[in-house]
């Protein structure tokens, strides 16, 4: 369920509730359960001593022997709401009815009332055989306690799910997230992070398609079927005429197929838009610029089929004059969209990009210049110096509090979204490139949100992507096998770099079976890094042996 190894004593640094569960390695559903509990504001500065007592690195203690029956489960330490009931109705006589009043008040901090109920513990403890400074002692812990306490029997109910559904991401992985991705169906930014889930986990996630996919996300030969239900704008009635037509007499052939079997009332002209624009009638014939094209033709054509079968007739052009039904016409001779268009249309229907992503053309770019994966960033330590090349897809200006502007991106790579943060000194200076659907280069300092799900990035510097080559600064690093390079080779790489002649300075790394790896910096020779050259350079030693630091 979580794995983790803590050596010495456990130093509690929280960066979410996984951390947490890999430095305590529950071994049973109770400590599931005492840290659900205990992750909560108030308690949660009690976990490291938890772990650690639970571990039995540090000893198991109780203000007062009366207290072990009550804490020994949670190895001395109030964790839950029933805990300081049951302190006040064994070591000072309430009432349960009393005890949950004296939780209420806690948990409420009415202070009348607990100074009030204070003197009823004190004198009940003390009636019990506690003195009067056991039983202060004890009382002022429990109201610490208690103003964030949590209920024991809600801790286990969530830690029951979160257990069963645990196990069945561990074991069930495709069938877990199909189910959780209808689940969500409904909230596009919620299926996208499931989707980045899936492929974060090793799930391949097929396109939505109207001859193989139901209305849910399903599994099929171990991938993810994508559900029509998650098409912007295709409603359950809509899916449910697809589906009754394919399940009657099997998958469509064509868009004129399509329309003449399913009811246009419900898979109207915007549903069979949305269709085309998400992918979704990909396996039809035609490409989606001409299946767009003939939406309207692929409309009047099944009206009229419609109305021959209405009226029994059979048509004297028709070629197979048994199958009783007009031959479709030509798809439209139209151009297909581009790439460009096809990714934004995806991500307008589903919300990201599902076939590929703008970003692809540009892994070689992305690698030669160093650039961070936003996901990497959930592993950096905070302040660390980071640089990613990202999409922008939006931009929220405020206004901080000294009345200037500055923004909030949230930002997109090949691996995941994130934010960046640029505050207002840094705003005045590249204002003008933060644009929507604009591909920039990110420097700055690595951050994450409370719960290390999100990446975020403290902004220091931006760069369109069509300037990198001019602004690019620092060192050019080139790796080398001495037993691959010929001297020939050498020749031509020295040449390469005479011909393109700047400020860079020129680091080679030569490898060697022997003597292992050295680096060599050339005094003569810097150049200036160009598209072409770096072309160049990645077919004469390989796309990966060379980056700019």
């Amino acid at each position: 369920f979580c794995k983790g190894h803590t050596v010495g004593v456990f130093q509690f640094e929280s960066s979410g509730m996984q951390d947490s569960l890999k430095q305590l390695q529950p071994q049973n559903i109770g400590d599931l359960i005492a840290m659900n509990a205990l992750y909560r504001p108030g308690p949660m500065q009690n976990i490291p001593e938890f772990v650690n007592r639970r571990h039995g690195r540090t000893p198991i203690t109780y203000a007062h022997p009366k207290l072990e029956p009550i804490l020994k489960e949670t190895y001395g330490i109030i964790v839950y709401q029933e805990q300081v009931m049951r302190v006040a109705s064994e070591l000072a006589g309430f009432k349960m009815s009393e005890a949950d009043e004296l939780r209420r008040a806690m948990g409420k901090k009415i202070r009348s009332k607990m100074e009030m109920m204070k003197s009823y513990f004190i004198e009940g403890a003390v009636k019990n055989g506690l003195s009067e400074r056991d039983a202060i002692e004890i009382y002022d812990l429990i109201e610490k306690f208690a103003e964030y306490g949590f209920n024991k029997s809600h801790a286990a109910g969530y830690s029951i799910v979160a257990y069963q559904t645990a196990y069945l991401k561990a074991h069930y992985p495709a069938e877990f997230m199909a189910a959780s991705l209808t689940s969500e169906a409904n909230d596009t930014d919620r299926v996208v992070i499931l989707i980045e889930e899936c492929r974060r986990m090793g799930l391949e996630v097929l396109p939505p398609d109207v001859n193989s996919s139901d209305s849910r996300f399903k599994v099929e030969n171990g991938k993810i079927r994508y559900g029509l239900k998650a098409v912007k704008n295709v409603g359950d009635k809509p899916i449910a005429s697809i589906l009754e037509a394919r399940n009657d007499k099997g998958k469509f052939s064509n868009i004129f197929d399509f329309c003449s079997r399913v009811d246009l009332r419900l898979v109207n002209k915007k549903v069979i838009e949305s269709l085309i624009k998400a992918g979704a009638m990909d396996s039809l014939e035609g490409n989606r610029a001409q299946l767009f094209a003939a939406i309207d033709t692929a409309a009047h054509f099944a009206q009229r089929m419609a109305a021959q079968l209405a009226a029994g007739q059979t048509s004297i052009f028709a070629t197979n004059p048994e199958t009783k039904k007009l031959d479709a016409p030509a798809l439209p001779d139209v151009q297909e969209w581009s790439q460009k268009e096809k990714l934004q249309f995806e991500k307008e229907m589903l919300g990201f990009y599902f076939s590929g992503h703008p970003l692809s053309q540009y892994s070689f770019v992305l690698k030669l210049f160093s650039c961070h994966p936003l996901r990497s960033i959930l592993d950096k330590e905070k302040n660390s110096s980071v640089k990613v090349g990202a999409m922008i897809t939006r931009v929220q200006k405020h206004t901080d509090r000294k009345k200037r502007q500055m923004a909030f991106l949230t930002v997109e790579d090949l691996t995941m979204s994130g934010e960046v943060i640029v505050f207002a000194d840094t705003y005045e200076k590249y204002k003008n490139v933060l644009e929507e659907d604009k591909l920039v280069f990110i420097k700055g300092k690595a951050a994450t949100d409370e719960d290390g799900n999100v990446p975020k990035i403290i902004c220091d510097r931006i760069v369109p992507f069509e300037q990198i080559w001019h602004q690019s600064t620092g060192r050019l690093h080139i790796e080398i096998d001495a037993n691959k390079m010929s001297r020939e080779k050498i020749f031509m790489l020295r040449n390469l770099l005479a011909q393109s002649r700047g400020s860079i300075p020129v680091y080679l790394t030569v490898r060697t079976p022997k003597n292992g790896s050295y680096v060599l910096r050339s005094k003569t020779v810097f150049t200036q890094l160009t598209p072409d050259l770096a072309t160049e350079l990645a077919e004469l030693v390989g796309e990966n042996n060379i980056f700019v630091e």
